[in-house]
Order: structure tokens, then C-alpha cells, then sequence
């Protein structure tokens, strides 16, 4: 499914017409943020969403559209790093999709090749939009980012806030994660001890290599273990080996949003 979305994805960025059409839809601007005490500057980007309209998490699940980022109109930068609040869970039609609605700040940690001087940062996004129909959308920003600037901006430094706790926040004493040989791939069980949540928890896996496809894990509480039972095959269909230590574990609806680096064997 990720497959096929990318390749639509692609498809669809081709045509000026289809990518660029919805800007009554999603408003994209960057907030210029402020310089940082180490030089690095904090900027973020802001999507603001039409009505029922909703845009997609970096890992936007078996029915989203994955956001690209392409910075080529950035000035006196090295790096753009983004800081992805917790976003929420969306069914339709019997497949899931991770992102968000309304308005959506992503802060983005801008290192600097020189943090005494002004910098710019510039760029094309590719996003995913969705309502009743899902569609890429093209968006165009850029901000000046001033030496000068010092005063934390109120609405990145909240959705910085939203960013997943970590592992001890959440009471997690123990990940494991299990693989087994399968016909399509690998089956991979991963169990997390930490206290009894919602039991609406989600869970996302991630691995650190692109080529890898992890799908969208079943959830469920068993015992005191939340465990996330899945599928994993790589993009060319052919053997492959998982890095378990490198694999990014984040766990929505429950009590707080959590995101784990790596689990044992």
C-alpha cells in the first residue's frame, strides 16, 4: 500500500493542476522563531487546514500520503530538523491514516552554518490533503530568520509541548520485540511493560531504513504488555535484515502520547 501511494504521489506532483489547486484548502506559512543560545535558530511551519480537511504525520499509515521536504531555497543553513507533535488516528473506510486537522504547527530546529548572521529559510513542501477524496497538494514558503530575534515564539514553544514523552515518562519498564520467518516477510511482535493506558492505545513502528515497510500494526493489551503485532517486507521484495535497536515505537490514544527508540531481542 505505501508502494502505491508513493507512486501516486508521483504521478499526481506532475500536474501543476492537481498538486497546485487546493490552496483554498491549506494555507502553509513559515513563523521565523527566534535564535537559540547554541546558534541553531527555531522556526516552525504552520498549516492551517479548511474544515474537514486534514494533512498527514511523517509516517501517515497505509492510507496517507507521506510529506516531503525540499529546503532548496535556504540561506546560511546546514540542516533542517523537524519536531513532530503528537498527532491523532483517522479511520475511513476501514483503513487507517495518521495526521492532523484544523491547524498544525511543525517547529523546525534550523542549524546554521553561521549563527551570528542572518539566515533564510526557503522551500517546497509536498503534502498530503484529504476530505472525502485524498490528493497531493504542493505548498511554496519562506521566512527570514534574524540574528537578532530572541524571544521565544509562544505558539512553536506550545507545539513543542505536544512533541511524544519519552519511555521513563511514561512508567515503560521493558520493549521486546520478536520477529518470525513468514511467507510475505517477517512477523514482528513487539511488547512494551508500562501501565495500563486507555485501551484505545495505536501504535506506529517505524524503521530507521526507507526501503523497509513495517504495516500498520494490530494494538492490543494483553496482560500488563500493550502489543503491537505486524508485518514487515522490504520495498524490493527480497530477503532483508532489521535493525531492532533502530526502530522508533510511538503509541497514540492513550493516556499521554509516548515515542521509544529501540527494543530488545
Amino acid at each position: 500500500m505505501k508502494r502505491i501511494a508513493a507512486f501516486l504521489l508521483s504521478v499526481a506532483l506532475s500536474s501543476p493542476a492537481l498538486a497546485e489547486g487546493y490552496d483554498d484548502v491549506v494555507r502553509a506559512e513559515l513563523l521565523s522563531g527566534w535564535r537559540l543560545p547554541n546558534g541553531d535558530h527555531m522556526a516552525a511551519l504552520r498549516l492551517t487546514l479548511a474544515p474537514g480537511w486534514k494533512t498527514y504525520w511523517r509516517t501517515p499509515g497505509d492510507a496517507g500520503i507521506p510529506p516531503l521536504f525540499d529546503w532548496a531555497g535556504a540561506r546560511n543553513t546546514r540542516a533542517v530538523g523537524i519536531e513532530w507533535p503528537a498527532p491523532h488516528v483517522f479511520w475511513q473506510e476501514g483503513m487507517r491514516s495518521i495526521g492532523y486537522k484544523g491547524e498544525v504547527i511543525l517547529p523546525l530546529r534550523v542549524q546554521l552554518k553561521n549563527g551570528t548572521r542572518d539566515a533564510r529559510l526557503g522551500g517546497v513542501i509536498d503534502i498530503g490533503i484529504c476530505k472525502d477524496v485524498c490528493l497531493p497538494h504542493r505548498v511554496r514558503v519562506s521566512a527570514e530568520l534574524k540574528a537578532d530575534q530572541k524571544r521565544p515564539d509562544p505558539a512553536i514553544a506550545a507545539a513543542l509541548a505536544d512533541v511524544p514523552y519519552g519511555a521513563d515518562d511514561a512508567g515503560i519498564s521493558a520493549v521486546a520485540c520478536r520477529l518470525t520467518p513468514r511467507g510475505d516477510g517477517m512477523g514482528l511482535r513487539v511488547a512494551i511493560d508500562m501501565p495500563r493506558g486507555t485501551g484505545s492505545e495505536e501504535t506506529v513502528i517505524e524503521a530507521a531504513d526507507p526501503n523497509i515497510w513495517i504495516a500498520d500494526p494490530e494494538t492490543s493489551w494483553q496482560g500488563g504488555q500493550l502489543v503491537a503485532e505486524t508485518r514487515v517486507t522490504h520495498m524490493s521484495g527480497g530477503a532483508f535484515a532489521l535493525d531492532r535497536s533502530s526502530l522508533r515505537i510511538t503509541i497514540l490514544g492513550g493516556k499521554i502520547p509516548v515515542e521509544l527508540s529501540g527494543c530488545a531481542g
